[in-house]
């Protein structure tokens, strides 16, 4: 039997998750809530946000709202028996994230967070190579994740504190920082300069943060900005035996350009500049969206635990979150 879905959200991250549902031909979206006063949307029943968690049929919830929603949707949603899938943030805090595991255990049903740069099939081979061990220990990483945003940007609600939780580290730097706890594990030390020296808004426009584990001595940097003038994505990781370095990432309007993953051995003798040896590989297809969806319909229909994206990896992510916005100057 399909499994019937509800999403809570339905501007472009809900009709994406839609897309991929329907492509995956794993569930059946049966209705959708978005504010906007039209009693239907592409053929579906628009209803409240209690329409499509009280609903008697509906087995999953997709959460894609503006952040201020993500932790109360998702309670109430497992709450009420329902497997919720939820968009980044999980939560403006670390102690908002454990409250959510409390309900989760309490419900037992399913519940994964949509990190999706975690199923782009760049990060894939990163992942694997790392696991497999080919390339010895990571290091260091360095992690460049900015855009440019236009004026108008302060009449929309990421530009708000009460409603986005923070600025560009909670909107796109919180991505790269999942992937650095994705591809290298844990950090216990972090220091950070956050500011807004451009757009003088109540949210950042600046986040550099520089991780440590103590326990290995890895380190990771990043910049998260939106005064960099143009959109750029780009993740350095170096290793014991060779690096790995991703610059782009395939969006739909491709403004972070292509998605170039080049990888090679490290190289003792001189000269140590040169890039013969590197093996690089385009990307040309984003596949991570159905990834993502299948992963969560697979913990679901199989009962099987979510791996990928999980209240833990959330929890760890929001400790670091909470330990930059501490470091803010303004």
């Amino acid at each position: 039997m399909s499994l019937k879905v509800g999403i809570i959200g339905y501007g472009v991250m809900g009709k994406t998750r839609h897309q991929a549902i329907d492509e995956l031909k794993c569930g059946k979206v049966i209705a959708v809530s978005e504010p906007n006063n039209q009693p239907e949307i592409n053929g579906l029943p628009n209803v409240d946000h209690d329409g499509i968690i009280k609903h008697p049929d509906i087995d999953i919830v997709f959460v894609c709202t503006p952040n201020f929603l993500n932790k109360d949707l998702t309670i109430r949603s497992l709450n009420a028996g329902k497997h919720v899938f939820c968009e980044k943030p999980p939560a403006f805090t670390e102690a908002d994230v454990a409250e959510i595991r409390e309900a989760e255990v309490k419900s037992g049903k399913k519940l994964m967070y949509g990190f999706n740069h975690r199923h782009h099939d760049s990060v894939i081979r990163m992942k694997e190579l790392i696991d497999s061990g080919e390339y010895g220990k990571v290091l260091w990483l360095r992690g460049r994740y900015g855009k440019s945003v236009t004026a108008d940007y302060f009449n929309q609600w990421r530009a708000k504190k009460e409603l986005a939780g923070g600025g560009i580290l909670m909107d796109q730097g919180i991505h790269m920082l999942d992937l650095f706890l994705y591809l290298s594990g844990d950090y216990d030390v972090v220091k950070a300069e956050v500011s807004n020296l451009y757009w003088h808004m109540d949210v950042e426009d600046n986040a550099f943060v520089i991780l440590k584990d103590t326990k290995t001595g890895k380190v990771a940097s990043l910049h998260s900005t939106m005064t960099q003038w143009r959109h750029l994505f780009s993740l350095e990781i170096f290793l014991e035996q060779g690096y790995m370095v991703l610059n782009g990432l395939i969006t739909s309007t491709m403004s972070y350009g292509e998605e170039t993953l080049s990888i090679a051995r490290n190289r003792s003798t001189a000269p140590a500049a040169t890039w013969k040896d590197e093996v690089t590989t385009k990307y040309t297809n984003n596949n991570s969206w159905r990834y993502e969806v299948d992963h969560f319909f697979d913990a679901v229909t199989k009962d099987q635990p979510v791996v990928i994206g999980t209240s833990d990896d959330a929890q760890k992510l929001m400790r670091i979150i909470d330990e930059v916005y501490k470091q803010k100057d303004f």
